[in-house]
């Protein structure tokens, strides 16, 4: 079975930076999975943030589009976010998760948490004035 284990979360500043880092392992399904990075604050629902497909194409919630990037290597099975110009608004525990089926992110209108198959633990993100 497939697990997730996300990392460098912490406190930062408004208008500083952080990256995230997901490594997945037990993956044994063919070709490469998608992929996409989520979040959650209490009292609300888990959104999406941003995605990558086994292409490697992105799609990114307007709310961070221009200020995070999503990327990925291979080869470590890893995934990444990076974050910057961080604003108040960002402060929530992160997620990656992970799906076997082959998605193009051009299907995909919205970031949506139920198709994902795989979740991590989250690490969570404060962002302070």
């Amino acid at each position: 079975q497939v697990q997730l284990v996300e990392s460098g979360g912490g406190p930062v500043q408004a208008g500083g930076s952080l990256r995230l880092s997901c490594v997945y392992t037990g993956y044994t399904y063919s070709g490469t999975p998608f992929m996409g990075w989520f979040r959650q604050v209490p009292g609300k629902d888990r959104e999406g943030v941003a995605a990558i497909d086994g292409a490697g194409i992105t799609k990114y919630a307007e709310s961070v589009k221009g200020r995070f990037t999503i990327s990925k290597d291979n080869a470590k099975n890893t995934l990444y976010l990076q974050m910057d110009n961080l604003k108040l608004e960002d402060t929530a525990t992160y997620y990656c998760a992970l799906d076997p089926y082959g998605y193009d992110v051009a299907e995909w209108l919205i970031i949506l948490p139920g198709p994902m198959a795989y979740w991590g633990q989250g690490t969570p993100v404060t962002v302070s004035s």
